[in-house]
């Protein structure tokens, strides 16, 4: 069997005794190893604050400045970093030195003169550890990905666009400024299912996504709000900023049919857009209801068009004029 390991694996070596350091850097190049070293553990410590760190290393106990067990004390501070799997190698065999050195954070612990053999199996240990840490890893964040995103379109689910929608409105009400939503629904959208398939559907529902998020800034968010629906945020944005967004997205989705199993597919879109500004500032959810208000609009006047939310104060002094209209004249 080969002892040869992956090219890629960097390991850090701490070793003020030059000799001890030579055979070290022998084994473990032979090995494979990409090998770092340090002369004392102040240089250690420093080399493994390092963002791209090696995530294996092997501190002598007795150094000049900061010793193996401080260093090991020091790293597992380090809250933000990749774990780091450490084995500390010290001429000290009794018990209680060995408990006070794993105490410190070590994993492990080998005494001089070491044995090569045994160096490599425990090196081989702390290998299948970060290797189980990185699969821990990429499980954890596939999990939060599918929490917070939506698997047909890979865009934000509605959760998250509607978390992004309450950060913003926070963040307006501290900075103040303006910020926009927009509420996207595909027209016509159950025809396509009915006529093509579900399919055909989700791949029009993918395509859309995909033109709306290549649209938009990168700044801002777009999500799946439900069904045929998305929602876009969008920060620092009043009103006609936010509907010549809107256009933008929307002549997207209009520019050319979508191919899918069943042929191109023609679909189109209709927007509506709120705005909070430092005249009126809406809750989120508020917001939402004068968007979804003026998505129905854009509907009603006949789809495939953006329409802007009447906001409340415009709504009085529209009725107020037609009030005053109305005794002008009947006197």
């Amino acid at each position: 069997m080969s002892e040869q390991v992956a090219s890629h694996n960097r390991i850090l070596i701490a070793e003020d005794d030059a000799i001890s350091l030579r055979m070290l850097r022998a084994f473990l190049a032979k090995w494979g190893y990409e090998v770092e070293t340090a002369a004392d553990g102040a240089e250690a410590l420093a080399a493994l604050e390092q963002a791209n760190a090696p995530q294996l290393a092997i501190l002598d106990w007795m150094m000049p400045g900061l010793e193996g067990p401080q260093v090991c004390q020091k790293v597992r501070q380090l809250s933000d970093r990749p774990y780091t799997y450490i084995l500390l190698l010290t001429a000290r065999g009794q018990k209680d030195d060995i408990l006070r050195g794993l105490a410190s954070g070590a994993d492990d612990y080998l005494t001089k003169p070491f044995d090569s053999h045994e160096l490599r199996a425990r090196l081989r240990v702390g290998e299948r550890i970060l290797e189980l840490e990185r699969n821990l890893i990429v499980a954890r964040e596939e999990l939060r990905f599918r929490a917070t995103h939506d698997l047909l379109t890979g865009i934000p689910n509605r959760a998250a666009v509607l978390d992004a929608t309450e950060r913003e409105c926070s963040r307006q009400v501290r900075e103040g400024g303006p910020f926009s939503v927009i509420i996207l629904d595909l027209d016509h959208f159950k025809s396509i299912n009915d006529t093509y398939g579900h399919l055909c559907g989700d791949r029009v529902l993918r395509e859309a996504a995909h033109r709306i998020a290549a649209s938009i800034r990168t700044y801002d968010t777009v999500g799946r709000y439900g069904g045929e629906e998305f929602l876009v945020v969008a920060p620092t944005t009043d009103g006609a900023g936010a509907l010549a967004l809107a256009e933008r997205v929307r002549q997207s989705i209009e520019a050319s049919p979508i191919e899918t199993e069943a042929g191109p597919v023609r679909v189109t879109a209709s927007c509506g857009v709120a705005s909070n500004n430092s005249a009126e500032n809406f809750s989120a959810s508020g917001l939402l209801k004068l968007a979804d208000e003026a998505l129905y609009r854009a509907k009603a006047l006949g789809r495939n068009r953006s329409e802007s939310a009447t906001m409340p104060g415009a709504r009085a002094m529209e009725a107020a004029a037609e009030g005053t209209e109305r005794i002008s004249a009947n006197p």
